[in-house]
């Protein structure tokens, strides 16, 4: 039997296990720097697989299956951390038991996956041409993990990096995977105005930041509609602003938050760079003062060409040609980006929407569940990628 054949054999063999896992997961959801349990969870699994691996600080797990032929390394990445929203779907036998914690955007899916993809390579090493490392990661969902892992070695002896994401906005088992940008950098900013409280009667005598706030916001969007070329993707959102502290007392301090997406390195700078701008000008014109924290999140994902043919190429072979769906870039952020900035790889979707079965609600939503039948896929495709990309 081909390894191709004895992959997809194997897969089908583990679905039962492979759901199990996940719903073990997602009932015991943990969020960033927190996945102790999991952790040990997935360092138990790989012991019984016999699979050789060093845990990461504070949380996360690197392990390595090492081939039985000379050859490349390559890598795959499956996240682990939970957010912080409650679960909705009380219902569900696998329901979080973590009040106020909860699998919101299929990370459970995505350890899961990893860990059975982990369980069918090992049984063909002997065979394998190189080596593959697996990438058990916390913290994404504070763009924090990847770098983290970088940090610790994560793609030291890589060649090739590759990872998954469940997309309930795409039907179940529909693989998307193009060229170029695919999710966008993700910054945040803090924006702080100084001004002049007072009598809520006496406005004479103050620097009302409530008006200053609120013409930046009003003002700020123009950043994006007016100075930056309109084919080059962009999005500005103001998310918070905390302004006074009574209803008669006018406010002497305003701090609003926000996060910036796009695509382009140097949209990117321009947006920073205008955004600090906008701030002071509008302080200025009332008299007051303006602080500005930009802080840089994610990188923007860029895939790269050849990795991603292969991927479509995969699927294709391991599932059909009318497998392969052409989802447009995200404005989403994913560290996996940080990964990326080091070795080439690229950076997959995974379909797991399904009306039926009430799968199709937004990722970090409290009702937000997966298609299980999605789980065959994924696994698959981490196993049959990293063949593929060893045999390249």
């Amino acid at each position: 039997m081909m390894i191709n054949d004895r992959l997809k054999e194997a897969i089908k063999e583990y679905k039962d296990e492979l759901t199990v896992l996940r719903r073990k997961l997602h009932s015991e959801p943990e969020v960033s720097w927190e996945e102790y349990r999991t952790t040990d969870f997935v360092c138990e699994y790989l012991d019984q697989l016999g699979v050789s691996y060093r845990r990461t600080e504070p949380t996360g797990v690197i392990a390595e299956i090492k081939g039985g032929k000379p050859g490349k390394t390559v890598a795959l990445r499956g996240d682990m951390d939970a957010l912080s929203v409650e679960e909705l779907n009380k219902d569900l036998p696998y329901a979080s038991n973590e009040d106020g914690k909860m699998h919101a955007c299929g990370h459970d899916a995505h350890t899961a996956m990893l860990m059975v993809a982990a369980k069918a390579l090992n049984e063909i090493k002997d065979e394998l041409p190189g080596n593959v490392r697996l990438l058990f990661q916390p913290a994404e969902e504070v763009a924090e993990g990847a770098k983290a892992l970088v940090k610790q070695g994560a793609v030291e002896g890589v060649d090739n990096v590759f990872g998954i994401h469940i997309w309930s906005q795409m039907p179940t088992h529909k693989v998307s995977c193009t060229p170029g940008p695919s999710f966008a950098s993700a910054d945040l900013f803090k924006v702080t105005f100084k001004g002049r409280g007072g009598h809520g009667a006496i406005p004479q005598d103050c620097i009302d930041t409530a008006i200053v706030a609120s013409s930046f916001v009003m003002n700020v969007q123009s950043v994006v509609s007016r100075t930056i070329d309109p084919q080059q993707g962009a999005v500005l959102t103001v998310g918070k602003m905390v302004v006074g502290t009574r209803f008669n007392v006018i406010a002497e301090n305003a701090v609003i938050e926000g996060t910036v997406r796009c695509f382009d390195p140097a949209t990117r700078d321009h947006i920073e760079t205008q955004l600090t701008h906008y701030a002071e000008s509008v302080a200025a014109v009332y008299g007051a003062a303006a602080n500005v924290e930009y802080t840089r999140g994610t990188q923007a994902v860029i895939n790269d060409e050849e990795s991603t043919l292969l991927v479509q190429q995969v699927a294709s072979e391991a599932f059909g040609e009318d497998v392969i769906y052409n989802e447009k870039p995200t404005m989403g952020g994913e560290d996996f980006s940080f990964y990326l900035d080091e070795v080439p790889g690229s950076f997959a979707l995974v379909g797991s929407g399904n009306p039926d079965k009430d799968t199709e609600w937004a990722h970090h939503h409290g009702k937000f569940n997966i298609d299980e039948d999605a789980l065959v896929t994924g696994a698959e495709l981490y196993a049959q990628y990293a063949w593929a990309f060893l045999n390249k």
